[in-house]
């Protein structure tokens, strides 16, 4: 329990005080700030802690964004010396890259400040690693980028947050979904000047059938017949078919994601999965014939997996040479099944996991081009994508580095506006769920055209 003098700092505080899993102790935390100085004092276990940092503001925002850097950093060092040191330090965010960008826009080297924040050499030099490559996409910053959200899948995973559900249960609403989402995709035409990619996530995508799907790529083919870069978020390879790759490649399709998250037959299994390590291979190569830069996503963590199945899942990955690979560390998230029967993530070999699929991906020439942490996530680690030379993924970088107008239509499609050279952004969400959204869908345009039109 967390009593403190300043409630705005104790939403920055918890996080840390739950990074080392201490949320159900107690803490008795003082704040104040004079003479340019910031002062924290901690009561934990009998102790007294005291912490005091120099910095002289008048800016409101800069003042509350150190002191919650500030009451963030003294919580860790309490924590650190008594239950030992974090990958991300005193970091809780979950876009490092975002810190690192702003300390360099200001001609200061993040690398500093991450080390105050007790941020790891290693965790600092992945930082490093992904700036770098993320360089062509982020000078060409600006534009929009269009997200179509699907959100039906053939089942639900364990670890699944998101609104899908499976088809079988929600088959009613997809004609009526695929009318709305054509509408919107036709209104946002006005809103787009330089179109930087298109983006159809899921859910599964490729779980619509073959003419629900041409719907979709006819309307955008219709408003849109340039596309820089088209991605497809197909899938599971349940799901796949010779019939629905061919379409995607008709209809200018750039980049397909097969999703197979472990090559272990007994965790697809555990994890709600209907589907082989062996299909996955095969859906790979239906789609490899087709042209397509691929992507495949795996998770570290999942279903007491050890550190070598899960090492031979990032091997069989590689040996299929795809554009890119995404390692995401598994992560309790509300809504998902797992996080019903869990508590907390403690899983072993988590960080060897992490730091194994590093040292591959990079012997195998691939490079880190964007990253992502959550809350509640194994380890206190992080999500990367990995990238072979000249294939990052425009969108996922955009996206994850806020450089870019989105616009999104669909069910729980969240468009961010950027304003200014501050790149405020003011957003605009949709209903996540599907029969409000159907009903909704003309106030959705109204409310995006009112962001995106009026200055």
């Amino acid at each position: 329990m967390l009593n403190t003098n300043s409630e705005y700092l104790r939403p920055e505080i918890m996080d840390v005080i739950r990074a080392f899993n201490a949320d159900e102790e107690n803490f008795t935390h003082y704040f104040s700030y004079s003479g340019g100085k910031f002062f924290n004092c901690i009561e934990y276990n009998g102790n007294f802690y005291d912490f005091e940092k120099e910095y002289e503001t008048e800016d409101e925002i800069v003042f509350k964004r150190m002191a919650k850097r500030y009451a963030k950093l003294a919580f860790y060092t309490v924590l650190s010396a008594q239950k030992g040191e974090l990958p991300w330090g005193a970091l809780t965010g979950i876009r490092p890259t975002k810190l690192a960008y702003s300390e360099l826009a200001q001609n200061r080297d993040f690398k500093s400040m991450f080390k105050e924040l007790g941020v790891s050499e290693v965790k600092t030099s992945l930082v490093e690693e992904v700036v770098k490559t993320q360089k062509p996409v982020y000078e060409n910053a600006g534009g929009q980028d269009l997200f179509i959200s699907i959100p039906f899948c053939p089942t639900k995973c364990d670890y699944c947050s998101f609104i899908t559900a499976p088809i079988s249960s929600t088959k009613r609403y997809v004609d009526g979904y695929i009318d709305c989402l054509v509408k919107e995709i036709h209104s946002v035409k006005p809103l787009i000047q330089k179109l930087n990619s298109v983006y159809i996530g899921g859910g599964t995508p490729f779980v619509l059938d073959f003419n629900q799907l041409k719907r979709i790529y006819t309307a955008i083919k219709e408003e849109f017949p340039e596309i820089p870069e088209y991605t497809v978020e197909a899938g599971r390879p349940d799901v796949f078919t010779e019939d629905k790759l061919k379409l995607s490649k008709e209809f200018g399709v750039t980049r397909i994601c097969v999703n197979p998250q472990s090559f272990n037959d007994e965790t697809l299994k555990a994890i709600g999965r209907a589907h082989t390590a062996e299909q996955t291979i095969l859906a790979y190569k239906q789609a490899q014939k087709y042209g397509f830069d691929i992507n495949i996503d795996l998770i570290a963590g999942l279903a007491e997996e050890t550190i070598a199945e899960f090492g031979k899942s990032v091997d069989t990955a590689i040996s299929l040479n795809p554009a890119n690979i995404t390692v995401h560390t598994l992560s309790l998230k509300a809504g998902a099944k797992l996080k019903e029967n869990v508590a907390r993530l403690n899983i072993k070999g988590i960080n060897e996991m992490v730091s194994l699929s590093r040292t591959k991906l990079t012997d195998a020439g691939y490079s880190p081009y964007y990253l992502y942490r959550q809350k509640y996530q194994a380890g206190g680690l992080e999500n990367v994508g990995w990238c072979k030379q000249g294939k990052a993924c425009a969108y996922n970088i955009n996206v994850m580095e806020e450089i870019s107008d989105n616009i999104a239509v669909g069910a729980n499609a969240i468009s961010k506006r950027l304003f200014g050279e501050e790149n405020r952004i003011e957003r605009c969400a949709s209903p996540k769920d599907i029969p409000t959204y159907i009903n909704k869908v003309d106030k959705i345009i109204e409310d995006r055209n009112k962001l995106f039109l009026e200055e």
